[in-house]
């Protein structure tokens, strides 16, 4: 590792990198908010001093060595990987190609999430060839919120909400708006919602409510050397919603009859409504009658709950789809995903208010 810290003549960076040990990486953990479980940790880098590590990696942008500090950042925290959880490494993404990063991960990324940062791209066609071969090695691609509605192609497994979103959602009708509509593209890319920096009360209620995956910050639990449990209040917590969220009414008590049709049938006409399989045998799109004309028309099946999905929560993620198919039912799947029924958002609404 000693070539990636070869003097340079930029003499007044070379403090930077002159000791690889001044880097140190310390794990934050992620808590999943369905039971408090930690279910891994971030990895964010602590060098000597006051400065904050993107002063740092500034400098070294400036100096021509923001590859090297990046290796040296993935190197540290995947030799100090834990035993059990996943890993959370942060890495620009434009930095992808260059060859000591590349060198840095060609090691087992089993249990890995390369957390890409909202950082400029250059060649988007270049990214996803990279994120696909990492992908590939067993890596998982975690993007930042705003970098996925730049490129929405990116082959994201985890969508990270910013914490300057995070900051005071509760309450902020458009910040919740925005968070609904990314935990709405999750549901269809087959992500998961991640929440950065979350501090207080309010915000880990407002996440909750709108029933995003995970989570981390101060509220959830201090960094340290490894994967600590999330702090016993806020375990208690969300627990405690888990155990009531189990008592709740699902959406199994709100099932209406529903045909299936898949391609090979002889029976393509069946009477509405109607769930059309995909080829993977998953609901793809839904024949419907319009109320008012009688006429058949087809919507896509935007969403997908399983039955045991609590009405609240079922509720919240159909408002958040976009509106033109707001309001359309949600098929439903029991084990092994077969579709068991359909659900409509007037049922839940009436079920959430009589509650």
């Amino acid at each position: 590792m000693t070539d990636l810290f070869e003097p340079t003549r930029r003499a007044d960076c070379r403090p930077l990198l002159a000791d690889p040990d001044d880097l140190t990486v310390v794990h934050s953990p992620v808590a999943d908010l369905a039971g408090g479980e930690v279910t891994g940790g971030g990895a964010p880098a602590r060098f000597p001093g006051t400065a904050a590590p993107d002063v740092w990696f500034a400098a070294a942008h400036d100096a021509g060595l923001a590859g090297p500090l990046q290796a040296l950042l993935l190197q540290t925290a995947l030799a100090r990987r834990p035993d059990a959880g996943r890993l959370h490494v942060p890495v620009d993404p434009w930095l992808l190609g260059a060859p000591v990063v590349h060198a840095a991960l060609d090691v087992p990324l089993a249990g890995v999430v390369l957390e890409l940062t909202d950082a400029k791209v250059d060649d988007d066609a270049a990214l996803l060839r990279r994120c696909a071969v990492l992908r590939e090695r067993g890596a998982l691609v975690a993007v930042p919120a705003p970098l996925v509605h730049r490129l929405p192609q990116l082959p994201a497994d985890v969508v990270v909400l910013p914490a300057a979103l995070v900051a005071g959602l509760a309450g902020d009708a458009r910040r919740t708006a925005v968070a609904a509509g990314v935990l709405a593209y999750a549901e269809r890319a087959g992500a998961t919602v991640l929440a950065d920096g979350v501090e207080t009360d309010a915000e880990l209620t407002g996440l909750l409510e709108l029933g995003v995956h995970a989570a981390r910050g101060w509220l959830l639990g201090p960094t340290a050397d490894g994967f600590g449990p999330a702090t016993p209040r806020v375990q208690r917590v969300l627990r405690t919603r888990a155990a009531r969220g189990e008592r709740d009414d699902t959406v199994a008590g709100l099932l209406r009859p529903v045909r299936t049709w898949s391609p090979g049938k002889d029976d393509r006409q069946l009477t509405p409504p109607v769930v059309v399989l995909d080829d993977s045998g998953r609901p793809g799109t839904l024949s419907l009658v319009d109320a008012r004309t009688g006429a058949w028309f087809e919507a896509p099946a935007t969403l997908v709950l399983p039955v045991g999905t609590p009405v609240t929560e079922a509720l919240h993620r159909a408002l958040a789809r976009r509106p033109a198919v707001r309001f359309d039912p949600v098929p439903c799947t029991g084990a092994g995903g077969t579709v068991v029924g359909l659900v409509r958002v007037e049922d839940l609404a009436a079920a959430v208010t009589a509650s």
